[in-house]
């Protein structure tokens, strides 16, 4: 494999006029924000031909200039059946799953777990080729400490298709998050832009410069110490509701992360943010009809939902 630097040049799109630096490279090159960063602060990114900063604006048209480090080896798929992972729909173009906790949707640096790719690779599934080798298939994504519906692309034409839904928000997405108190108003939309924590890489957080992102959110059952919410993404960014929820001092039960009471999550036995992704629905890509799915709470989650309304009874 070369360890020779390389530099890749090209316009900067139409489509990414005004961009910051750091999520123009991002979208273009298919590395995360991070990365994009730590190649700015490094002196690797110019612009019709000036070093430039993560956060400068790009411009239609100008010309990019990146020096990117030597390719390191793939991350690998591991084929490694995943315990508790349903698989609810199958077909020629898509396979649609119920996500357990603890498992991510594709490998990634730094995670030894199991992964829905690794699961399906197991269980024999046949996935798109589509995408960086270890996210095949991948259209969106859970985090790992989120459970519920996911869908993936068995073939090409599914991939395309489904990605494109997807960043034109025509895919129905909703969650049940039980969080803390009780929202005000119960019903409503929170709209605020979603960047990185500026303190802690692994987080996010409501940020000026932030990506647009909007949650919506109805009370479907309210307790003593906590209410139940049925939860529509209308953007889908990375910690989306768990954000938007700790920034409206509401943080979803269990998520320690964002800022959830440690006590009231032992009291009820929640070892991780309550949150479930309970319904998906889409343009099937073999012929467009309008699909659905929905997913029962896991176990855990159940347990800690029958916990809170007995308090409150």
């Amino acid at each position: 494999m070369s360890t020779i630097p390389e530099t890749r040049s090209l316009p900067v799109p139409n489509g990414l006029e005004g961009e910051r630096v750091d999520a123009a490279l991002a979208r273009m090159f298919g590395f995360s924000r991070t990365k994009a960063a730590e190649l700015a602060s490094a002196g690797k990114v110019r612009i019709d031909g000036a070093e430039v900063m993560k956060s400068e604006r790009v411009t239609a048209g100008a010309w990019l200039e990146v020096e990117l480090p030597a390719a390191a080896a793939p991350v690998e798929v591991v084929a490694e059946p995943v315990e508790g992972m349903e698989i609810v729909h199958d077909d020629e173009d898509v396979v649609v799953i119920v996500k357990p906790v603890g498992v991510a949707a594709h490998p990634s640096p730094g995670w030894n777990g199991p992964t829905v790719i690794g699961g399906l690779a197991a269980a024999g599934y046949r996935i798109s080729t589509s995408g960086a080798a270890e996210r095949q298939g991948i259209v969106h994504r859970l985090d790992v400490g989120t459970s519920g519906l996911m869908v993936v692309a068995k073939s090409e034409r599914a991939y395309t298709l489904l990605k494109t839904q997807f960043r034109e928000r025509t895919v129905d997405k909703k969650y049940h998050a039980l969080v803390q108190g009780h929202p005000d108003p119960l019903s409503g939309t929170i709209d605020a832009p979603i960047g990185r924590h500026p303190q802690h890489d692994y987080k996010w957080a409501v940020t000026a410069d932030g990506k647009p992102s909007v949650t919506h959110y109805d009370l479907v059952e309210a307790f003593r110490a906590a209410s139940l919410l049925d939860i529509k993404l209308e953007t889908g960014r990375t910690h989306q509701i768990r954000v938007h929820m700790s920034a409206h001092r509401h943080p979803c039960v269990g998520d320690l992360t964002y800022g959830a009471d440690p006590t009231l999550a032992k009291r009820l036995g929640v070892t991780r943010q309550w949150l479930h992704a309970v319904r998906l629905g889409f343009e099937h890509p073999s012929d467009g009809r309008r699909v659905e799915f929905t997913s029962d709470y896991p176990d855990d989650l159940q347990r800690a939902l029958d916990r809170v309304r007995a308090e409150s009874a």
